[in-house]
């Protein structure tokens, strides 16, 4: 599959990155999304004082996964430029926390999204961004945006 099957081109110019496999990734990301807001906003709202740091890292993950669902849809060689540098910090982000909550645990005293590279959630959160990176890396337009 070369990079021009992995995209369609849309009536504006912008390229599509939401075909076939890319379709797939939008949809973990979406379920992803919705996951992370709902658990941070219901962390935030009742336990805060409980796990700030851990609560707080838990929106920063749902505000990530927002805004790599929107780019992913979105389309456009400026989009998957955006999600993809998301999907490398994201990567970064869950490797970091990741790795924290291994040497620290008491400082994380509830669990975030990327609690030790993501086992709450299957480890989804240390596969997706990675699985982000090759799928963005691998529909790179011919145009320029």
């Amino acid at each position: 599959m070369t990079a021009t099957d992995a995209q369609t081109e849309e009536p504006g110019g912008r390229t599509r990155l939401v075909k076939g496999p890319g379709m797939l990734l939008v949809w973990l990301y979406g379920v992803m999304s919705v996951g992370a807001v709902s658990r941070s906003i219901v962390q935030i709202s009742t336990e805060f004082e409980h796990a700030p740091l851990a609560y707080s890292l838990s929106a920063v993950a749902a505000v990530v996964y927002v805004f790599i669902t929107y780019t992913l849809v979105r389309g456009g060689e400026r989009a998957r430029r955006a999600a993809l540098v998301c999907c490398a910090a994201e990567l970064a982000g869950v490797l970091v926390v990741g790795t924290w909550t291994l040497l620290d645990p008491a400082a994380f005293p509830d669990a975030t999204v990327w609690s030790d590279f993501g086992y709450g959630y299957v480890f989804i959160p240390v596969l997706l961004p990675v699985t982000g990176i090759l799928w963005l890396r691998r529909s790179r337009g011919t145009r320029t945006a």
